[in-house]
C-alpha cells in the first residue's frame, strides 16, 4: 500500500533533510517533485495542486526557514497536510439506539460489495451487535448465493431472495425482519453495474426512500484509481453517500483514490479492505496512513493487531520463560504463528518504523519461510524442542528429512533461534526494554 509513493517522497525529503539551511528555491524544488510523486500514484490533479498550495504557504514561513531542522519542519508540514487530505479524523458509523441501524450498500459490480457485506457483519457480530445481512442484488443470482454462504460461514441471519425479485420489496422485508426479530444492525447488499446507468440508480432511489438508510456506503475497488474517484462522485450526487469503503487496498501500490476521494466528494473513507479473508477489514485512520506514506511506520495498528491474538496470560507467560532462560524452540514456534495472525509479513513489516524501506532486501523471510520453519521444527520431538543441545548431526538429518528441507536450513534455523534466545535474553535484563504485555509484540 502507497509503496512507490513512499519511495518517491522519502528520495525527495532525504535532499532536503541533510540541509541545515532552506530558501524559498530549495521548498520550490523539493514541492515540484512532491507534486510529480503525487500525479504519478494518480492523485487527483486538483487535489494535488490544493495540497502543494497550502504546503507551500507554511513551508516558506519564518518559523521553517529559520528552524535548526527545517527539513523536518517541511516534513512535519507535508504530513499535517496529507491527514488533513484524507479527513483528519476516523469516522465510524453511528449505531441508533432502539432500532436497528440501516446500512446500504452500493457501488460498481465488481468493486467487492458483497465480500465487504460479510466483513461488516462479522465486524458487528463481534462487537455485540446482532447483525442481519440482506441479499438485494437480485440481478445477480451468484450474490445471492454467495452472501448465503457468507451468513453460514459467519453464524449471521441472511434474508434471501430468488433471482428476478423487486430489489425495493426485498430490502423492504428486510427491515421490517429486522424490527421484528430485534436486530441492532442490517446490512442491504444492493446491486452494481459495469458501469452507471439510469436503471441502476432508479432502483437504488427507491430503495432509499422505501428504507431510510443511516448509511449509505460506496464501495469502491481502489485498484481502479481516479475511476473510483469519479464513480464515487456520481453516486454522491444522486443518492447522497455517507462514506466510503476502499477495497483491495493491499494490493494498490500507488494510493491514488485513498488520497483523492475524500477531497473530492467530501465524504470521508470509513473503511479499507486489506486482503480477501472476512477479519481483512480496518477502520480508516488519516493519521496513521499518513505515517506509513512517509515511512514512519503505523505502530498503533501493529500494536492493535497484536492484542487481537496474544492475551495477557500468554504473554506474561513468554515473559516469565525469557527471564528464567527457558525460552525453548517450541515458544519460537508458537510466536511465530503469533506474528503469521497479525497478516502477511510485508504488511506486518510496513507498520514498524523504517522498516518498511527493508522489505525489499529481507523479501526472502517471506510467508513461506516461515511455514519452512514452522514445519521442521514440528519434525522435532518434544524433548528437542524443549532442549535444542540434543539435536546432534544424526538428529538433524532426521528432521529435515520429516520436513521436506535440508540439513542446511535446520542449521540457519537452530543458529535463528540462538540468535533471538540471546536477544530476548538481553533486552530481558535489567536496564533491558523487554515488557511484554497485551499489544506488545514478543520480538
Amino acid at each position: 500500500m502507497f509503496e512507490s509513493l513512499s519511495e518517491k517522497l522519502e528520495k525527495v525529503f532525504k535532499k532536503i533533510k541533510g540541509r541545515g539551511i532552506l530558501n524559498e528555491k530549495d521548498v520550490d524544488e523539493a514541492l515540484r517533485e512532491v507534486r510529480m510523486a503525487l500525479l504519478e500514484a494518480d492523485v487527483n490533479f486538483k487535489v494535488v495542486k490544493d495540497f502543494v498550495a497550502a504546503v507551500r504557504v507554511r513551508a516558506v514561513g519564518v518559523d521553517v526557514l529559520e528552524s535548526l531542522t527545517p527539513g523536518q519542519q517541511v516534513v512535519k508540514i507535508v504530513y499535517d497536510e496529507l491527514v488533513k487530505m484524507m479527513g483528519e479524523t476516523v469516522t465510524r458509523i453511528p449505531l441508533v439506539p432502539n432500532r436497528p441501524t440501516v446500512i446500504m450498500m452500493v457501488g460498481l459490480q465488481g468493486s467487492g460489495k458483497t465480500t465487504t457485506t460479510g466483513k461488516l457483519g462479522r465486524m458487528f457480530k463481534k462487537s455485540g451487535r446482532k447483525p442481519l445481512m440482506v441479499a438485494a442484488d437480485t440481478q445477480r443470482p451468484a450474490a445471492i448465493e454467495q452472501l448465503a454462504v457468507l451468513g453460514r460461514q459467519l453464524n449471521i441471519e441472511v434474508v434471501a431472495t430468488n433471482p428476478g425479485d423487486d430489489p425495493v420489496d426485498v430490502c423492504a422485508q428486510g427491515l421490517d425482519r429486522a424490527q421484528r426479530g430485534a436486530y441492532g444492525v442490517v446490512i442491504m447488499d444492493t446491486a452494481g453495474r459495469l458501469h452507471i446507468d439510469d436503471t441502476l440508480m432508479e432502483q437504488l432511489i427507491s430503495i432509499k426512500h422505501a428504507v431510510k438508510p443511516d448509511e449509505i456506503l460506496f464501495v469502491a475497488d481502489a485498484m481502479t484509481g481516479q475511476d473510483a474517484v469519479k464513480v464515487a462522485q456520481v453516486f454522491d450526487e444522486k443518492l447522497g453517500i455517507t462514506g466510503v469503503i476502499l477495497t483491495k487496498m493491499d494490493g494498490d501500490a500507488r494510493g491514488g483514490a485513498a488520497l483523492s476521494i475524500r477531497a473530492v466528494t467530501g465524504k470521508p473513507i470509513k473503511f479499507v479492505g486489506m486482503g480477501e479473508k472476512l477479519d481483512a477489514l480496518d477502520p480508516f485512520y488519516p493519521d496513521r496512513v499518513a505515517s506509513r506514506i512517509l515511512g514512519m511506520g503505523d505502530v498503533l495498528s501493529l500494536i492493535e493487531k497484536a492484542e487481537q491474538s496474544l492475551s495477557i496470560e500468554d504473554a506474561k507467560d513468554l515473559e516469565a520463560k525469557v527471564r528464567q532462560g527457558e525460552f525453548s524452540l517450541e515458544d519460537f514456534r508458537e510466536q511465530l504463528l503469533q506474528i503469521k495472525k497479525l497478516g502477511p509479513l510485508e504488511q506486518v513489516l510496513g507498520m514498524i518504523p523504517g522498516l518498511g524501506k527493508l522489505k525489499g532486501a529481507i523479501s526472502q523471510v517471506d510467508d513461506r519461510e516461515v511455514d519452512r520453519i514452522v514445519a521442521i521444527i514440528n519434525s522435532m520431538t518434544m524433548r528437542e524442542r524443549a532442549n535444542a543441545n540434543l539435536l546432534n548431526g544424526s538428529r538433524r538429518k532426521r528432521i529435515a528429512r520429516g520436513s521436506g528441507t535440508g540439513v542446511p536450513e535446520v542449521n540457519r534455523l537452530l543458529k535463528q533461534f540462538a540468535e533471538t534466545r540471546k536477544m530476548m535474553k538481553r533486552l530481558s535484563a535489567p536496564g533491558g526494554k523487554l515488557r511484554l504485555g497485551r499489544g506488545m509484540l514478543p520480538f
